[in-house]
């Protein structure tokens, strides 16, 4: 069953019914201020961190589900009824409900009893706030005299402690209201200096800022008591909950329509000047009131929405492609690449799932997330790499994760997830490939933000490797710490206590556990590093990390082999995990894939019998499951993983992050009908006609999808936030499709599948437009190149003279 349609014209996601299975939700913004919005308007708005910024107050897990966010209420004074144009959380009968999700900007809108009113919800570029449009039309022969209320509920800043430190926070909420402008202050009179503002274009009937007197006592948001009396309280807030809420009166002729704009927005202040005059108490609004007056007028909302929209027409552009298949089409686009700058923003710290309060940014995630974002907007994947460096450890390591308004490593955390290092050379790596700044390799960057350690980032690039190689067991793999990859896979662990964490318990002092992974991935890194210092013309490097790659290969070989399949790893007690020794757990997907994307066993042909395991033990329908047989009992020396029920996340599931993965290797194994089988099984918009199956959003990827021993197998969890996009977008276009950056040019090497006859492509790199026409003449993978009508050796298209701005290329796959 669908609950919309794609209008790929537009770039909009249409949802044509308000009850879709789980709320299908948006990002608003894209630098510095965000929102997350959902199909019926629920939802929070942020700065910068979703927990320490916290702007608007959300419940999550609440009943229902999505309760909380941007509301609109419409009350006709005739008779009394009101609704929220958004459906909830009035959730009445609407008429002709839609919402239309966008590349920055959802509109939400319906008819009730003849009234049309819609809402455009947007944050303008370089602005911390977002705008409100919204229109009411009158579709009636009289005429109709309505009144619109509209309705946040302020956090008070640090999410976490909103939602547990209540004995404080019921007593210290404020708000200003000044020519009917709502601020929120709370905390302002003392150690902060910033505050948020609720603003209106239209003259007020009324307003209120203290919640118990707009829903009134034992109501909530469907059935507010101000709204329903259809007269404001003009409540001024001193301490339990803060809200924002004004009330505009209307009188539309038939066929009349009416704008009114509402700004929420975050400002502040320089420390000696937060008050106005200085010795009051009362904000200095000097440098906001200009920004309220500019947005509040039509025509700069419009001119901003605009300036939007070409945002996204320039963002989208690096990376454009007309292929025989519509949903791949659709997903590399628009929506794949919309979705992976959300993963760059939000790393995994604020969804519908991920509530902003439990995790900073990933140090592991955002190196990722940069192989899918860093064509977009390199300035900013740049400043990325030296951030997530200047939390890296002076022994090589990382912090696991560090907030992003800080920029300072979790200490709650901490580090020892020993994969995450390598992962920092191969976002490096990818940036210094795609813009060719290998200037950034002599940029110094402190370690763990200690002023006096700068190093150029090179030296943190080769302590990320050494910190591996420091780090070997009994058989030379490397150790796996608290983790690698797999956070659930905790050798280390041996947890028996309720509610302990499984990522940050130790019990085992952590010399025995291997990781096969982690070699995989080393190998990986390591060949990544020999090129860059092949680049910076450091040879005894280079051929050192070939060596140790080289060496680590010839371990996996030796020691990671189970006949079948790469193992997993090694155990606290040296036993192998992922062996057909095992009782279960016998294969995973992860060292599979990265083992093969490293190039371990493809000329012996491991690689092939691994691809074909996969095939065999781990592909379903609905993609392919992280392990099998899943495990049916808690198993201490493995930890969280065995804490799932069989069939859900890590245990069983499709955990759709390391699909790509196997996609890539069979890419690299020269099998593009399987890689695309592979892609097309995940591929939200392949899989929309299945929504009631799927439950969430059909326009972006999830992270899990319930495995074939759940009883809900094929249903997907954890939207938007989540590795997959990065890894798709990676597999898809720079090895399915094969359009590859590489230090010294573009490579093309497409594997697709055998019933393609060709593709086209536009691909913006370096500056320089690149237009690709490949075409299918025999049943094989190699290729042929003309560059602007010339033939090139080899797949790499060389890098043009300074002066050129398009370059023409077509490949012939024979």
């Amino acid at each position: 069953m669908r609950y919309g349609k794609f209008d790929d014209k537009k770039r909009e996601y249409v949802i044509n019914r308000p009850d879709t299975p789980l709320p299908w939700i948006n990002y608003l913004g894209c630098e510095a201020y965000f929102g997350i919005i959902s199909n019926t308007a629920g939802g929070y708005s942020f700065y910068k961190d979703a927990r320490l910024r916290r702007i608007t107050r959300y419940r999550y897990n609440n009943v229902p589900f999505d309760m909380g966010g941007r509301y609109i209420y419409i009350r006709d004074a005739a008779g009394g009824k009101f609704w929220s144009p958004s459906w909830m959380p009035t959730r009445h009968k609407a008429e002709k409900y839609f919402c239309r999700h966008g590349m920055g900007y959802t509109v939400i809108g319906s008819t009730f009893e003849k009234i049309e009113a819609q809402t455009r919800y947007f944050v303008p570029l370089g602005e911390n706030l977002e705008i409100w449009q919204t229109t009411i039309t009158n579709r009636r022969k009289k005429p109709a005299k309505i009144s619109v209320f509209s309705s946040v509920e302020f956090c008070l800043w640090d999410a976490w402690d909103d939602q547990t430190n209540f004995q404080r926070n019921f007593s210290t909420g404020q708000v200003e209201i000044d020519g009917g402008v709502i601020y929120h202050k709370t905390e302002y009179r003392e150690r902060r200096n910033h505050f948020a503002y609720f603003a209106c274009s239209e003259k007020l009937a009324g307003f209120d800022t203290q919640r118990e007197t707009f829903l009134g006592a034992y109501r909530g948001w469907e059935n507010p008591a101000v709204v329903e009396r259809g007269k404001s309280g003009d409540t001024e807030a001193h301490g339990w909950a803060p809200i924002g809420s004004h009330h505009v009166k209307l009188t539309l002729k038939p066929g009349e329509s009416k704008q009114i704009i509402f700004l929420l927005g975050y400002q502040e202040n320089p420390a000696g000047g937060k008050f106005d005059p200085p010795s009051s108490q009362t904000i200095n609004k000097q440098t906001v009131k200009p920004l309220i007056k500019k947005y509040l007028q039509p025509e700069n909302v419009e001119s901003a929405f605009r300036a939007l929209g070409r945002y996204w027409d320039e963002t989208l552009s690096t990376v454009q492609v007309d292929t025989p298949d519509l949903h791949t089409n659709r997903m590399v686009n628009i929506w794949n690449a919309y979705q992976c700058m959300a993963t760059f923003n939000m790393s995994r710290s604020a969804s519908f799932y991920e509530s902003g309060i439990g995790r900073g940014l990933g140090f592991r995630d955002s190196n990722q997330d940069l192989l899918g974002f860093v064509q977009m907007v390199p300035s900013r994947a740049r400043e990325r790499v030296l951030d997530l460096a200047a939390t890296q450890l002076k022994s090589g390591g990382a912090f696991h994760q560090y907030q992003p308004l800080t920029k300072r490593g979790n200490n709650d955390v901490g580090g020892n997830f020993n994969d995450d290092p390598l992962w920092l050379v191969l976002g490096a790596s990818a940036y210094i490939k795609e813009t060719g700044d290998r200037s950034i390799l002599d940029e110094p960057v402190q370690f763990e933000n200690e002023p006096g350690s700068e190093k150029p980032l090179y030296e943190h690039l080769q302590r990320s490797l050494q910190y591996t190689l420091d780090r070997l067991g009994p058989h030379r793999l490397p150790l796996a710490g608290r983790a690698d990859w797999n956070d659930c896979l905790n050798l280390n662990c041996f947890s028996d206590t309720p509610g302990e964490s499984f990522q940050t318990t130790t019990n085992k002092e952590g010399k025995v556990a291997e990781s096969v992974f982690i070699a995989g991935l080393f190998v990986l890194a390591a060949k990544e590093m020999a090129d860059l210092s092949d680049a910076r013309r450091k040879g005894g490097d280079a051929k050192r990390y070939r060596a140790e790659a080289e060496r680590m290969e010839a371990t996996v070989r030796e020691h990671g082999w189970d006949g079948e399949w790469f193992l997993r790893a090694y155990d606290a007690l040296g036993r192998k995990v992922g062996s057909k020794e095992c009782a279960e757990g016998q294969i995973f997907i992860e060292s599979q894939g990265m083992c093969i994307m490293a190039g371990i066993g493809l000329r012996e042909g491991m690689a092939q019998k691994a691809l074909e395991s996969v095939n065999k033990r781990l592909a379903t329908k609905h993609g392919i499951v992280l392990n099998q047989p899943a495990f049916t009992h808690y198993y201490i020396e493995y930890g969280e993983i065995s804490s799932y029920p069989p069939g859900y996340k890590e245990n069983g599931g499709i955990f759709c992050h390391n699909n790509p993965w196997i996609i890539i290797a069979e890419t690299l194994a020269g099998n593009g009908d399987h890689a695309f089988d592979y892609y097309s099984r995940i591929n939200p918009s392949a899989r929309e006609a299945i929504s009631d199956l799927h439950r969430c959003e059909p326009y972006v990827y999830a992270q899990m999808i319930a495995g074939r021993d759940a009883p809900s197998h094929g249903e997907a969890k954890n939207s938007w936030l989540t590795g997959t996009a990065a890894w798709n977008f990676y597999a898809v276009t720079q090895y399915l499709l094969g359009i590859r950056p590489t230090l010294n040019g573009l490579q093309i090497a497409p594997v697709i599948p055998s019933r393609w006859n060709g593709f086209q492509a536009v691909r913006k790199f370096r500056g320089v437009t690149y237009s690709i026409a490949v075409k299918r003449a025999g049943k094989g993978n190699s290729i042929s190149l003309t560059v602007d009508g010339r033939p090139v050796e080899g797949d790499v298209v060389p890098l043009p003279t300074t002066d050129t701005v398009e370059v023409s290329v077509e490949a012939t796959i024979y």
